[in-house]
């Protein structure tokens, strides 16, 4: 296949995912993937064969039921049964971006050949995610440990041919779309369910379709509050390289540098100045977007081990001849480090808010509100109301959830990472942070103009003059939610060089 991604056991980057998913790319399994699953496949048949002792999730009912033995005749309807019993999720149904990354993030882990399923069913979930058969799955009910169980299950029904899908842009029950293609559901053999169920893709794909966004909006709020600074009329001297050379943060070190390009010939930055001192929200820009580049770049590490490693259970280790019960699906890393980046991402916002309304307040030249004739115009007064709403949500919203947990199944499941509560409520942060850095772009542009005829860069003249074909200098009121929207859709279809994913 031209244009494919082969699953392999190499290290599965997350510029890599970003290029698979970017570009449309069709998936597969390599050869040494589909050895690995049929090896670990057959080895599990021929134990069940000479094998009479219970090993859970095998031959066993599950979680508490654990001791519960299951009669071979009985082992391909136990999983079929867990699939069904585990469907519970409710709430919002996932965006199809995050569908599909789950695919792919659960192909990626039962290819290296210690789950036990079947290469057909493996081939199936290959088969949905290039036809773009995306199961309909819910963002409510997982707590992060045995996995993301319930959102599992519904990305697993359509396997059965139950429950539902999108398909040719429409919601279908998944019978229609396997008729479509003349398949035949997929009779679940011992642990195959388990497998399915069992894992962090729920968490993990949240994670990283968060932090492929992060990535992106990271550069963007280094290049809007250039643009601020320069509307603020701010100085240069807290982005010189010896400042940060002497409290060598990574983050903080990459922050000033890039400042110090995106306002590299500016002619208002050149300007004589008549104040000492800019307010922390901008002098302080390398060291506050710096702690948050830092953190995304731990959260990066973190993830990338999690898409490239066994979470289901039990693991199957065949040049060891042994099954082992453990706990690779508790969610814990993945809980955590999304607790510290909506922490990284929420400080983004709250920063971005604290530059917008230093900018309306009338300082350094500015008329107040960024508008003429003030008083009969409110200009730009009640954006930065917006921008302060969303930037205290975010902060609600950044409260760990990591450190609480709810005892489940009857005591067996006794700690879990509530994983998938973090997972969602990151997405709805960062999803807020762009609307906090579309509204200071509205701003920073507004105050811009008031320093004309002088020019910024020739890149913050570039980015400007591209954003102004979206949205126009405001010279008297109007509803400026149109230009919000608008300024948001600017900053998505902005495109990012890849340098900065790495």
């Amino acid at each position: 296949m031209q244009n494919s991604h082969y699953i392999s056991s190499e290290v599965l980057q997350l510029d890599t995912l970003q290029e698979i998913i970017s570009q449309n790319k069709q998936i597969g399994l390599s050869e040494d993937a589909k050895i690995n699953i049929q090896k670990c496949r057959e080895y599990l048949d021929a134990k069940m064969e000479s094998h009479d002792a219970p090993i859970y999730g095998i031959n066993t009912g599950f979680g508490s039921l654990c001791n519960v033995i299951i009669s071979n005749e009985n082992l391909s309807q136990l999983q079929e049964n867990l699939v069904k019993s585990h469907a519970c999720g409710t709430g919002e149904e996932v965006p199809h971006d995050i569908v599909k990354i789950m695919l792919l993030l659960k192909i990626q882990s039962l290819s290296y050949g210690h789950s036990g399923v079947q290469l057909v069913t493996v081939e199936r979930l290959v088969d949905f995610y290039n036809n773009d058969i995306l199961p309909v799955i819910y963002n409510q009910g997982s707590l992060g440990a045995s996995g993301d169980l319930a959102p599992l299950a519904h990305l697993s029904l359509p396997l059965l041919g139950e429950g539902e899908v999108y398909f040719e842009g429409k919601k279908t029950h998944a019978s229609i779309a396997l008729q479509k293609f003349n398949w035949q559901p997929i009779v679940l053999q011992s642990k195959e369910g388990l497998a399915l169920l069992n894992g962090t893709q729920f968490m993990s794909s949240y994670g990283c379709y968060i932090l492929l966004k992060a990535m992106k909006y990271s550069y963007l709020a280094d290049v809007i509050s250039a643009i601020s600074l320069e509307g603020f009329d701010g100085r240069i001297e807290p982005f010189n390289e010896l400042i940060h050379y002497i409290r060598p943060h990574k983050g903080q070190i990459v922050t000033a540098k890039r400042m110090m390009e995106l306002l590299e010939d500016s002619e208002i930055i050149a300007q004589e100045k008549t104040h000492v001192q800019d307010p922390y929200s901008f002098r302080c820009i390398p060291q506050v977007h710096g702690a948050s580049k830092d953190t995304i770049d731990y959260v990066k590490k973190v993830f990338k081990t999690e898409i490239n490693s066994v979470t289901d259970n039990p693991n199957i280790f065949i040049g060891e001849d042994i099954i082992i019960s453990g706990g690779n699906f508790h969610g814990q890393p993945l809980a955590m480090a999304l607790d510290f980046l909506a922490i990284a991402l929420s400080e983004l916002g709250s920063i971005s808010e604290r530059r917008t309304y230093q900018l309306i307040s009338g300082l350094r030249g500015l008329p107040a509100f960024l508008v003429s004739n003030a008083g009969l115009n409110s200009g730009f007064m009640i954006p930065q109301y917006t921008a302060a709403s969303i930037a205290s949500q975010n902060k609600q919203l950044a409260t760990p959830a990591s450190v609480d947990s709810i005892v489940s199944s009857n005591g067996q499941e006794d700690h879990v990472s509530m994983g998938a509560n973090a997972a969602t409520k990151c997405l709805r942060i960062m999803e807020n942070l762009e609307r906090i850095l579309a509204i200071e772009l509205m701003n920073a542009s507004q105050s811009i103009e008031f320093r004309r005829p002088l020019q910024s860069s020739d890149f913050i003249e570039m980015f400007l003059k591209s954003y102004r074909e979206d949205v126009p200098f405001v010279k008297e009121d109007r509803i400026l939610h149109y230009d919000i929207e608008k300024s948001v859709a600017f900053l998505n279809s902005f495109l990012i060089d890849e340098e900065v994913f790495n």
